[in-house]
């Protein structure tokens, strides 16, 4: 089998997260500079097998499309037209940053690490995963 791949895309930063070969645990890879995201994941999936690209759609509680999903649609557009053999897909991102913090809260982690960015950045890319991977399974 091969591994999944999330991405949590932000304006500054990108958190990643992969599953495991079979597909069973999800865990957080990496937060790059979303200007380098395209190389590292070019990089990556020359090294490892990815079946598939799930990445955060960035949407307002109302359900409204968020400012950065411009973003995201025009890095999704581009991942398409050049590494077509493997997909990328949408999936809904809401309240994984906020998951992301009580998961750090839970975890133990102090106030310090909790401001961390790259690490919640990576945590809501796992999250991302996480419900993906759940939701396929249903």
């Amino acid at each position: 089998m091969a591994r999944i791949l999330s991405i949590d895309y932000g304006k500054k930063r990108t958190g990643l997260a992969v599953t495991d070969p079979l597909q069973i645990i999800p865990g957080g890879l990496a937060t790059v500079p979303t200007s380098s995201l395209f190389d590292f994941l070019r990089d990556y999936v020359s090294h490892e097998h990815v079946e598939r690209i799930v990445i955060g759609k960035p949407m307002q509680t109302n359900g409204k499309p968020s400012e950065n999903l411009a973003r995201v649609s025009q890095f999704v557009d581009r991942w398409r037209k050049a590494m077509p053999g493997i997909p990328i897909e949408y999936y809904d991102e809401r309240f994984t940053s906020v998951l992301a913090h009580q998961a750090m809260i839970d975890g133990g982690l102090g106030k310090k690490a909790r401001r961390n960015k790259e690490l919640v950045d990576e945590i809501s890319a796992t999250i991302i995963l996480r419900d993906y991977m759940t939701a396929r399974h249903r």
